[in-house]
């Protein structure tokens, strides 16, 4: 063995005083040895913090005999990967098969050939240490694919919210906009969440991907020309058809995204979906398709409500800003016509925590 390495511990465990002290003339010039004259010694030792490397067991002790020793060990987790071999003067085929089962790696019968003992040893010490390789490589690899995963989730966020402030800049609003319908749809899917009609949609990780759509709910807005989405008063019916387009525009943007994707379920679908649909009404007088109640995607009838909310409670160029309460009571009045009821009922469930976000992430 190298000597620069650390040299192994073996314990030793026997009732007889002198199997240990020829088990420790054998081992001390290759390992560090350790000795217990019981069971129960045994265990206190490597209780106190003595974990060895390997443990040469006598099965036949008094008190807790060494299949007791052994059984209470590996079903410890914090002993069970250590190696255990038998050495017994029993030699009945039975009680080997005994010490395999309850885990031991090997079994030696006393007498014993000190080569023998020797060659075992260091056959079960190097394949812990193979084991022990391979799980500090798992670990790293489970690490490291966690950290990779965690960096792609960040990734994925940060381009959404850029590519999001980048259309609401355009249109004179701010990136608190994005933060509050972020906020408003993430509780409200949680809302949702076990509604017999809804909860298809909020399984696993969909409240969470809910949350990181939104900003891209009006990204086609880029597409718009300046003249008409800054315009100051009302649309007129061509230029409002020209507005009504930055649904489609979105949608097909996301959609390109999507194809230089190897995957068959993108993490942008819900965007997709957020954008192309979230002006739709219940009632088939939204845009760009005019479906009708649960036509209407669930991801644009999610975003809808929080979109319209923001917008009635925020100063534009073109009108006010709405207080709370006004805006609560369009969105009521538009239940069952412009919203799907159920949800509109679950956003004046969470009226108060709304109410905070706005606040929270109030325009300066």
């Amino acid at each position: 063995m190298d000597v620069e390495r650390r040299r192994k511990t073996i314990l030793a465990v026997d009732d007889s005083a002198d199997s240990l002290a020829l088990l420790s003339s054998l081992l001390k010039n290759v390992y560090q040895v350790k000795v217990a004259i019981s069971g129960e010694a045994a265990i206190d030792a490597i209780s106190r913090g003595g974990k060895p490397d390997l443990i040469l067991l006598d099965v036949v002790m008094p008190g807790m005999d060494g299949y007791e020793v052994c059984a209470r060990l590996k079903n410890d987790p914090s002993t069970r990967d250590i190696p255990v071999i038998f050495l017994t003067a029993r030699t009945n085929s039975s009680d080997e098969e005994k010490g395999l089962k309850l885990g031991a790696v090997d079994y030696i019968v006393k007498p014993f050939s000190p080569p023998i003992v020797l060659a075992r040893v260091a056959t079960h010490i190097r394949l812990k240490e193979v084991r022990d390789f391979l799980l500090d490589q798992n670990a790293f690899l489970e690490e490291e694919i966690a950290r990779r995963t965690e960096e792609v989730g960040m990734i994925q966020d940060v381009t959404m919210i850029a590519l999001g402030s980048l259309a609401e800049t355009r249109d004179n609003e701010t990136g608190n906009h994005i933060r509050r319908t972020q906020n408003y749809i993430k509780i409200l899917a949680e809302r949702l969440a076990g509604h017999p009609r809804f909860r298809i949609f909020l399984s696993g990780n969909a409240v969470e991907l809910f949350y990181k759509s939104a900003p891209l709910h009006d990204i086609g807005k880029v597409g718009i020309p300046d003249g008409i989405l800054k315009k100051p008063g009302k649309l007129d019916p061509s230029e409002f058809e020209i507005m009504k387009a930055h649904t489609t525009l979105g949608r097909d943007a996301i959609l390109a995204a999507e194809s230089r994707l190897d995957s068959p379920t993108s993490f942008l679908a819900t965007a997709r979906e957020i954008a192309w649909s979230h002006h739709e009404k219940w009632d088939g007088s939204g845009y760009p398709r005019g479906l009708t109640g649960d036509a209407i995607p669930f991801p644009g009838r999610l975003m809808a409500i929080p979109d319209v909310y923001d917008a009635l409670i925020s100063r534009r160029v073109y009108k006010p800003a709405y207080s709370h309460d006004e805006a609560m009571a369009l969105i009521r009045k538009g239940a069952g016509t412009q919203f799907d009821p159920d949800i509109v009922s679950a956003f004046i469930d969470i009226e108060d925590e709304v109410r905070k976000i706005a606040r929270s992430f109030e325009d300066s």
